[in-house]
C-alpha cells in the first residue's frame, strides 16, 4: 500500500462510488455486460494522487468505453486492504500499483504480472524537516523516517537509499505515517525527519515551509540518480491466471491506458488537470495552481508509451534483493509482459520511445 487518499472525504466518496459501480455491473469481473461490453474492476493505490492520476485521466477522457471496456475504479482507504492484495485476492480484478509487487508475489509463490508500465520513476521524494540536516540518504543515520506503511513500496524504497549510502537498517527507524495531511503533520511536529511522499503532498510540504526536497526519485532523470537507474513504479498488475483467461479485456485496458498516456506526454500539466476531478486538484492541503506546478515538475516520471523500460525489473530486483525481500531466483520473465502495450501502440500508430526490457529485464 503505497498512497492514501489526502482526505477521509474522498476516500468515503470514491469507495461508494465503486461500491454503487460494482452492485449495478452485471456478472463477474471480465464478464460481458451489456452491448459485450467486459467489466473490469481496477483498484488504485491511492486514485487521487499524481503519480497514479492515468487511471482517473483514462476514465474522464473517455479512453476505457472508447477501447470497449467498463472500468470499476476504486481506491484502497487508510489502514484498509491494499490494492495489490485485493488484486491478488480476488476482490478485484487488477491493481493500479508498483511493479515490485510482482516480485514479492512471485516470492511468496504467487503469479501476479505487469500488463502495462506507466512510470519509469518511483514519483517519490524524500522530504525533510527544515533543520533536520538532511541533504541525502547517507544523512538518514540515527534519524526516524516516515513511509507510508511498513512494508509498502515507500518502505522498500527508503532501506534501499539507505543501504545504497552504507546506512544500515539498524541504524534508522521506520514509521507509517500515511500520506497527505497526516505525512505533513508527522513532519512538522517532529515525529519524524523527514518522509517519502509524492505530488501534491510534496508541493504542500513546500509551500507551508515545513520542509524540502532532498532525496528526488520523483522523475526518470532522479530515480536513475538515486538508484543506478529506471525504477519502473506505477503500473497496472493481475494474476497471471487472470490475465490468461481475459486477454481481450485486458488488452482493452492496456489500449485506453497507453492512449492516456500519449495524451499525457502531448499535453500540459495545465491540460491534464483541466481533465481530472476538482478534488484531486484543489483542496485542503493545495490550490490548483500548486497541483499545476508541481506536475510540471515531476511530469518526466511518467512512460509516453506503457512499455516497461529496458533495466528497469533488474534494477527492482536489485532493490528487492538489498533490503532482503528477494533473491537473484526471481524469474523476471514472468513479472511483466510488454506484449499488450506493443499492441496497444501499433494499433493507433504510436511511436514508441522507451526501450523495452527483455526477459531478463
Amino acid at each position: 500500500m503505497f498512497n492514501r487518499a489526502l482526505t477521509a472525504s474522498l476516500v468515503t466518496v470514491l469507495a461508494l462510488g465503486a461500491a454503487t459501480a460494482c452492485s449495478s455491473s452485471s456478472g463477474s469481473s471480465g464478464a460481458s455486460g451489456s452491448g459485450g461490453t467486459p467489466t473490469v474492476k481496477l483498484m488504485v493505490g491511492g486514485i487521487d494522487k499524481q503519480i497514479y492520476l492515468p487511471y482517473q485521466l483514462a476514465q474522464n477522457l473517455g479512453f476505457y468505453k472508447k477501447y470497449g471496456v467498463n472500468v470499476v475504479l476504486s481506491t484502497e482507504q487508510d489502514g484498509g486492504t491494499g490494492a495489490e492484495d485485493a488484486m491478488a485476492s480476488g476482490q478485484v480484478d487488477m491493481a493500479g500499483a508498483w511493479y515490485n509487487h510482482t516480485i514479492d508475489f512471485q516470492v511468496k509463490g504467487k503469479a501476479v504480472e505487469d500488463v502495462v508500465q506507466l512510470s519509469g520513476a518511483p514519483g517519490e521524494r524524500e522530504m525533510c524537516a527544515t533543520k533536520s540536516g538532511v541533504h541525502s540518504a547517507a544523512d538518514f543515520k540515527g534519524k526516524t523516517l516516515g513511509v507510508t506503511d511498513l512494508g509498502s513500496g515507500t518502505d522498500t524504497l527508503t532501506q534501499f537509499l539507505a543501504a545504497k549510502r552504507n546506512v544500515k537498517a539498524g541504524d534508522i527507524h521506520r514509521i507509517g505515517v500515511g500520506a497527505g495531511s497526516t505525512a505533513i503533520a508527522a513532519l512538522q511536529n517532529g515525529k519524524v525527519a523527514c518522509v517519502m511522499t509524492t505530488q501534491p503532498t510534496v508541493a504542500a510540504i513546500e509551500k507551508k515551509g515545513v520542509g524540502y526536497s532532498a532525496v528526488d526519485v520523483a522523475t526518470t532523470s532522479g530515480a536513475k540518480a538515486a538508484t543506478g537507474g529506471a525504477w519502473p513504479a506505477a503500473g497496472v498488475i493481475a494474476r497471471t491466471d487472470w490475465v490468461n483467461s481475459h486477454k481481450d479485456a485486458v488488452q482493452k485496458v492496456v489500449d485506453a491506458l497507453v492512449a492516456t498516456m500519449h495524451w499525457i506526454n502531448t499535453h500540459s500539466a495545465a491540460d491534464i488537470a483541466d481533465k481530472l476531478p476538482q478534488s484531486f486538484v484543489q483542496n485542503q492541503l493545495v490550490s490548483k495552481a500548486d497541483y499545476v506546478s508541481a506536475l510540471n515538475q515531476d511530469k518526466g516520471q511518467f512512460l509516453p508509451d506503457g512499455i516497461m523500460p529496458a533495466g528497469g525489473p533488474k534494477n527492482v530486483l536489485a532493490t528487492e534483493e538489498l533490503v532482503g525481500h528477494a533473491t537473484s531466483k526471481v524469474n523476471l520473465a514472468t513479472t511483466f509482459t510488454n506484449d499488450f502495450a506493443v499492441a496497444a501502440n501499433k494499433k493507433e500508430g504510436f511511436t514508441t520511445t522507451t526501450s523495452p526490457a527483455g526477459a531478463d529485464g
